[in-house]
């Protein structure tokens, strides 16, 4: 069997009398997309949070290639291989689309005392923000100010940054929030391409895109996982389209 990129061993948070995640136990295998998805209310945000780091489980345990990285801060599992895109973009919209991808850059080598202005000029985190801007199509764009991006463009950006970071594991949150379908389905192909570097913990709510990109799919509804697998194993869940997929046809 092929050992996990990433995996989750029962984790558990709670917000006093309300479970949001309940013995949660997943994982994520190279090269794969593997999507979680659920109603609103399900848990999902609270699953990511503990799996970046800026929640803490109450019970369970969070692997990384194999090490436990469960008391690891947000900065020490980035700097372990783990990128996160979030659902609400977090841009520094005044500055150009190349200095956000070079921040990336910069941030992927644990050197907070260099300053945006410093890096640069340096080729070697210019070469890095370049190249993933040109692997999710916005090279053209790299001198134009980040507020200048449609929403889209700003989706392919945040991916870009994570690019830099040379990942070991991506997790995405709602990537396609906001997008209609021609953007939905641009973004689609670059994910698809991404994963031959570093596989994706996708949280979606677009069925279309989930159903597209993903090898396995995990169901979570009010903090636990009712079901994971393949695309047509979930499509043909009675369980799973009883809780969430007849409500999203």
């Amino acid at each position: 069997m092929v050992e996990p990129v990433l995996l989750t061993e029962g984790i558990s948070k709670s917000f006093g009398s309300v479970i949001a995640c309940e013995n949660v136990s997943l994982d994520l295998r190279p090269g794969e997309i593997h999507a979680v998805i659920g109603p609103n209310g399900a848990g999902k945000s609270t699953l990511i949070s503990q799996i970046c780091g800026t929640l803490k489980p109450d019970n369970g345990r969070i692997f990384l290639h194999g090490t436990d990285v469960s008391s690891q801060s947000v900065r020490e599992r980035s700097l372990a291989g783990l990128a996160r895109t979030f659902q609400i973009s977090a841009l520094a919209m005044e500055d150009t689309v190349l200095q956000n991808a070079v921040l990336g850059a910069l941030g992927a080598t644990g050197n907070p005392w260099k300053f945006l202005s410093e890096a640069l000029p340096d080729p070697n985190y210019r070469e890095n923000a370049e190249l993933a801007l040109k692997r999710v199509g916005l090279l053209d764009f790299k001198n134009h100010r980040t507020a200048e991006l449609s929403h889209g463009q700003r989706r392919q950006l945040e991916v870009a940054i994570a690019l830099t970071l040379n990942p070991s594991a991506f997790i995405m949150d709602e990537p396609m929030a906001g997008l209609g379908a021609e953007g939905s389905k641009r973004l689609t192909g670059i994910l698809d391409e991404v994963r031959t570097e570093a596989p994706i913990l996708l949280v979606e709510h677009d069925m279309d895109a989930v159903f597209a990109l993903a090898d396995r799919i995990s169901v979570l509804v009010y903090g636990k996982i009712i079901a994971t697998g393949t695309v047509d194993e979930i499509r043909n869940n009675p369980a799973v389209q009883e809780a969430y997929l007849g409500e999203s046809k």
